[in-house]
């Protein structure tokens, strides 16, 4: 049977400035997407605004098999990200929360979210709460937290995740090894840091892992991290060994950054 993975938290479309595309866009609606394209099934839980933006989220979504049965929609505007792309490289040049600003998961969401395999949420999502409820009821969770692995917020989701996940594509070796190690002694059971074009590490408590990029044509990095996690996470609940997990995240992260924007072109 397949696995079924819950996506919780942020959304957002992301806006791009100089073409006038838009695309899906926040880590949990991208590690959902990515987690149907594998072949598992995936479930949206976040807030959308009643605004043209909201639909064009939850059709996207919806096209995809993505469960959109417990999105919120609400009055007031969706969250919206705009993004330039400079020598390939996504720039973030302003973000507008919306209805996603005061967004806490409720105790029927929760319930929901721990009728899965598998739990996600990341920094943004104003969901790190939700953890600690969704662990006690024996669900594994995953967590992202960006380039902010020590921040207030990730601190209050470290001691009830499964797998952390962070970006650090600026420490050294050894400074990159001890912080994996400090937040391992946080809580997590395994904690992940993906580094751009030097691959990634992962720390389990015992050894470190280390795996490198699978080489292709770069034409936007926007949703590469994300891409990652949902590989990792689909072959760690098909029982993959840890090398494996983040061999499987590379490949699934090189399939996306060969196109434009998070998604496929045929995704929205």
């Amino acid at each position: 049977m397949s696995k079924r993975i819950a996506c919780f938290g942020d959304n957002c479309v992301d806006s791009y400035g100089e073409t006038g595309q838009i695309f899906p866009g926040g880590n949990p609606v991208n590690v959902a997407a990515y987690v149907r394209r594998l072949g598992e099934r995936a479930s949206y839980v976040g807030p959308v605004g009643k605004d043209a933006n909201g639909k064009f989220l939850l059709n996207a979504l919806g096209s995809r098999g993505v469960d959109v049965s417990h999105v919120r929609v609400r009055e007031g505007s969706t969250a919206v990200t705009h993004i330039r792309i400079v020598n390939g490289e996504r720039t973030f040049s302003g973000y507008d929360e919306g209805v996603m600003a005061d967004y806490r998961p409720s105790e029927e969401e929760i319930g929901f979210i721990a009728e899965h395999d598998l739990a996600v949420t990341g920094l943004w999502g104003h969901s790190e709460s939700a953890l600690e409820a969704i662990r006690q009821r024996g669900v594994p969770t995953a967590y992202d937290a960006s380039e902010a692995p020590f921040s207030e917020t990730a601190r209050t989701a470290l001691p009830h995740t499964t797998v952390f996940f962070l970006s650090d594509d600026k420490s050294g070796e050894d400074e990159i090894r001890e912080k994996l190690r400090e937040l391992r002694a946080l809580g997590p059971e395994i904690v992940v840091a993906t580094r751009g074009s030097r691959g990634s590490i992962a720390y389990d408590g015992r050894e470190f892992y280390a795996a490198g990029i699978v080489p292709c044509e770069v034409v936007d990095t926007m949703g590469a991290g994300d891409s990652y996690i949902a590989g990792f996470l689909v072959s760690r609940l098909r029982g993959l060994p840890l090398r494996d997990c983040m061999k499987a995240g590379a490949e699934n992260a090189a399939v996306t950054i060969g196109y434009s924007g998070a998604w496929e072109p045929d995704g929205a």
